[in-house]
């Protein structure tokens, strides 16, 4: 294999959103008008128009991740389409790893709809709105195991190993401040120490989340008569942080415990760079590439067709 010649695409998450996300390649690309038919076809709701207008409920949990998941494959398929755009790998960060999953082939498009719908409402209902929050961790050299003894005895998870420099943590908003306040006295000191709260219904990713591994564990089994798992060795794992198996009870295992567990996306970052020489970044949004900037991975972001045509323009 000569890793020079391999590409790499990564999808961001849940956050990325933003009202009018998909237009252009919507209105300019074949492929991806049918992506979101396809998308209101399989869910009963017009999954365009809640990307395109004002509805405010693209930022409930259970509206928010098939319409990023139909954003982001409809791009991907308009690349493809496009440009012959052909990826070796795929990553995801949280629900990222899902449409990951749909672009390598591993799921059915109109399965996964379903499956992240369901995942969605689930994670929404795990916890009452405003009892559980999240919150990034930001200050140089940041050691996970460190943080994660400091808030030991409370009601808070690390949600997500980001960067060296980042790290989220989630459970009881209620204890947030008192997280904020022991991080800053243990790893401020002379560093710049940051305590940023997130815009987030759920604290996704903790222990709060375990209520429903059970039921979405059921969700995916029962989609699992479609799941491809020859593919899945393509595409790295938030749980473990490594690329999947092609176990499909393996599979199935790493997506319910990603619900309550750690996403190791550093890990997921260095095991997709180390078999890719491009990596690409497909969304509404470009979170992703500041963290591969911390590994010295230069990560190049498409959140819109003029972002496309600059990068494969000039190779086309």
């Amino acid at each position: 294999m000569d890793v020079n010649k391999c590409i790499a695409v990564v999808f961001p998450g849940q956050g990325s959103q933003r009202p009018g996300m998909g237009r252009d390649f919507y209105e300019q690309i074949p492929a991806c008008r049918e992506t979101y038919r396809e998308a209101s076809s399989t869910l009963g709701w017009d999954v365009a128009a809640m990307c395109f207008g004002d509805d405010e409920r693209i930022n409930l949990t259970e509206y928010t991740q098939p319409c990023i998941l139909t954003t982001e494959t409809a791009m991907y398929r308009g690349l493809v389409e496009r440009y012959d755009f052909a990826p070796q790998y795929f990553g995801g960060h949280s629900l990222g790893e899902f449409t990951a999953l749909v672009a390598a082939g591993v799921m059915p498009f109109a399965q996964m709809l379903k499956i992240v719908q369901t995942r969605g409402r689930l994670m929404q209902e795990a916890v009452p709105v405003g009892i559980g929050g999240m919150a990034a961790v930001i200050v140089e050299n940041l050691d996970a195991d460190h943080l994660s003894a400091i808030l030991k005895d409370l009601p808070i998870d690390v949600a997500n190993i980001n960067s060296a420099n980042q790290v989220v943590i989630s459970g009881e908003a209620a204890a947030l401040p008192e997280a904020e306040k022991r991080l800053s006295q243990v790893l401020g000191g002379d560093k710049p120490f940051r305590f940023v709260p997130l815009n987030v219904s759920a604290p996704f990713h903790s222990r709060f989340m375990k209520t429903i591994e059970e039921s979405f564990s059921y969700a995916l089994k029962d989609a699992g008569r479609g799941l491809v798992s020859e593919y899945a060795p393509r595409v790295t794992s938030n749980f473990t942080g490594s690329f999947h198996s092609d176990s499909l009870p393996e599979i199935i295992n790493n997506l319910v415990s990603q619900l309550s567990s750690t996403v190791h996306w550093r890990a997921n970052m260095q095991s997709l760079t180390a078999r890719s020489a491009h990596v690409y970044e497909i969304g509404p949004g470009r979170p992703l590439r500041e963290f591969f900037k911390t590994i010295n991975v230069v990560c190049q972001s498409i959140t819109g067709l003029a972002s496309a045509e600059k990068i494969f323009a000039g190779a086309n």
